[in-house]
């Protein structure tokens, strides 16, 4: 029988027919995939040719198609849909896969001839585009080793391989804790619970095939229990599992594996001839260096500290009212939060909940994609990875644009979070094709025939998805290595941030923010306290993050601590943490740092970013209004078409004429001095 992943597709958009692959066919595809590349390098390699940029690096470029093929929808199950059978195929490919990646890095032969193309690079003649192309080919191979020799590029060859291992467990690990625990309610638990809450509860226990309603670790679940749930003994309870992710105990704590991963990356940077791996991650940043970054991030520490400690001074006392002997813990704040914000901004989630109806949500995205862009979405019935998934072709002036994704809702097979990725990424070359984007979210699923129901920050999850979802669709560069999402770290989050601006915007609130039964606009007197209130605890929100981004930098910028817990501890002991915030993601469940190598040193990004978008949407706001076409044009045409094809603050001055300050950033959070 002839292998689906291995045949011509003959799909609509050349979508990959997920209905027709079986989990059984990854292996013997990527073993065949696998083979095809390999023939690819080594006919480069053996090419009699003199080394140039076609027969070199465009050609390097366009190997790979067949292996390509079958990743792409393999990992788009993996992440979003892991069953217990496709957890073990990616643990069997991990090391294979990094096997093979680190022995073309390491082919001796195949450098020389880049290395050649490149020593031949002013008498090429190369345009911009592909000047840059040979710029990234050849300081990636450098930096994944290609010049090491004997025992050096052996033992880099070996650490990859370990790396990969180790961050498929981490992240495998992860969802088993997350997709196991859960805490029944009985009937008399639900009190004080709003009914969005209730349903999603009883939704859960469904899916686990429970009598009645649970609480599990998904962040669309376990939050709003802390903020509602007036019994203290069981958000105690709740709180502790959600914290303690990935540090249970057993086969799937991650404490051990987080160690070994952080002295792999030692002496990785070292083989390199870095000080550390923040010395090697981050040279090729915006930020350039460890300092930039901790400098930045103290810059936010300081007042965010400051206001959470105040904060957490009127939490205590509403606490003491309540007879909460001492002072206030962090199963505490999120309770206490909620009913200061009903309390001081009139504000109260349950009541503002029916009106972000996820499907309203997802048609404001659209919309102002629409009014700045000119896109259009078109839902199709294309058969999709899981029947949840939503399918749209996007199109501006009736031209083919993208294919979108949207995966939605929570379930035990997908891993926590949210996040975007391609399945096939914007390109003319090696092959002309449009991009096929996901966005993937963790919103609670609600009864057969409820409409499903955000919070606010839910709300902001999902236009934060779909700025990056943007700058894939976007994207308008000739090599694909350089398309949509391909560029710096700390640059990356700036559409996806940038967008969350809108769905602040008065008119879109006015328009979409409608009531599930009624259909009627949000009152202006809610929207005006849901504006006013759009800074409410941030100086938590801001400590939760920055310890996190702190204690990443920490981790890589000097020798990797052997108890990366204790160093935990100990950073935080150093920058005053207040007792009652955990950090955003504690070490056993940092997946952003610890799942793979992507946001290590990196995790400062948001914040970095931030600082960015907040001066970007001030460019809206000065020239007359959040969808000014103008401004609109020129963010497309200097930063979301434009993905890797230059340098990130080379295009952000382009966007804005200047790098901005910390100071948007601070005013926008609400904690400038």
């Amino acid at each position: 029988m002839t292998n689906v992943l291995l045949s011509p597709w003959e799909t609509p958009f050349d979508l990959p027919p997920f209905d027709r692959i079986d989990d059984e066919d990854f292996a013997p595809a990527l073993e065949t995939a696998l083979i095809e590349h390999n023939a690819e390098v080594a006919a480069i390699v053996a090419n009699p040719e003199e080394p140039d940029f076609e027969n070199t690096i465009a050609a390097l470029e366009g190997s790979g198609a067949a292996l390509e093929k079958v990743l792409a929808p393999f990992f788009a199950l993996a992440g979003a849909d892991a069953t217990p059978r496709r957890q073990e195929l990616q643990r069997q490919f991990s090391p294979k896969l990094a096997k093979h990646f680190a022995d073309i890095s390491a082919n001796a032969a195949l450098y020389q001839r880049i290395r050649a193309v490149w020593d031949r690079r002013d008498d090429l003649d190369l345009d911009e585009a592909d000047a840059r192309q040979l710029f990234l080919v050849h300081r990636g191979y450098v930096r994944s080793g290609a010049a090491l020799t004997g025992a050096q590029a052996d033992r880099m060859k070996q650490i990859k391989e370990r790396l990969a291992v180790l961050g498929t467990e981490f992240t495998q690990n992860l969802l088993k804790d997350e997709s196991d625990w859960s805490m029944d309610l009985a009937e008399a638990d639900l009190e004080g619970l709003p009914d969005f809450l209730v349903d999603a509860a009883r939704a859960a226990g469904e899916e686990k095939g429970k009598d009645g309603p649970v609480i599990t670790l998904s962040r669309s679940l376990i939050v709003p229990f802390l903020q509602f749930s007036p019994r203290r003994e069981l958000r105690e309870v709740a709180w502790r599992a959600w914290v303690s992710r990935g540090a249970f105990g057993g086969e799937t704590d991650n404490r051990a594996i987080a160690a070994e991963i952080l002295a792999l990356r030692e002496e990785r940077a070292k083989l390199l001839g870095y000080d550390n791996f923040a010395g090697y991650k981050l040279e090729t940043e915006m930020a350039g260096e460890p300092a930039a970054v901790r400098n930045l991030l103290m810059e936010v520490w300081e007042p965010a500290k400051r206001q959470a400690l105040a904060d957490q001074e009127v939490l205590s006392a509403m606490a003491a009212e309540d007879g909460v002997n001492g002072p206030i813990e962090g199963w505490d704040w999120r309770y206490y939060a909620e009913k200061r914000r009903k309390a001081e901004h009139d504000l109260d989630e349950a009541a503002l909940k029916p009106y972000f109806q996820l499907d309203k949500m997802i048609e404001a995205a659209f919309d102002c994609a629409n009014r700045l862009f000119g896109l259009e979405f078109k839902p199709l019935e294309i058969a999709s990875y899981h029947p949840d998934v939503r399918v749209w072709e996007a199109t501006r002036n009736g031209e083919h644009v993208a294919i979108f994704l949207g995966d939605y809702f929570a379930r035990g097979t997908k891993r926590s979070g949210a996040w975007c990725s391609a399945i096939r990424s914007q390109a003319v070359r090696p092959r002309e094709q449009a991009p096929v984007v996901v966005n993937v979210c963790n919103f609670a699923k609600p009864p057969k025939g409820r409409a499903a129901l955000l919070s606010y920050d839910d709300a902001r999850t999902l236009f934060h998805e779909f700025g990056h979802a943007l700058h894939q669709m976007l994207s308008d560069v000739r090599w694909e290595g350089v398309s949509g999402t391909s560029v710096a770290r700390d640059f990356v989050e700036l559409p996806s941030q940038l967008y969350e601006h809108w769905l602040e915007v008065p008119e879109v609130l006015e328009k979409f923010a409608v009531h599930v039964d009624t259909g009627e606009p949000m009152p202006k007197a809610m929207l005006d306290k849901v504006l006013g209130a759009a800074n409410f605890d941030m100086g938590f929100q801001t400590v939760e993050y920055v310890a996190s981004a702190l204690v990443d930098l920490e981790f890589h910028d000097g020798a990797a601590p052997a108890d990366p817990m204790a160093k935990q501890a100990e950073v935080l002991e150093a920058l005053g943490m207040p007792r009652a915030i955990p950090m955003r993601h504690a070490t056993p469940q940092f997946a952003h740092v610890f799942s793979g190598d992507g946001y290590s040193s990196g995790y400062y990004s948001y914040m970095w970013s931030e600082v960015m978008d907040a001066d970007a949407f001030a460019a809206f706001e000065e020239a007359g209004g959040a969808f000014d076409p103008d401004v609109a044009k020129s963010l497309e045409e200097n930063i979301l078409s434009m993905g890797g094809s230059v340098e990130a603050a080379e295009l952000y001055e382009r966007f804005r004429g200047r790098l901005p300050g910390v100071e948007a950033l601070l005013k926008g959070r609400g904690l400038a001095a």
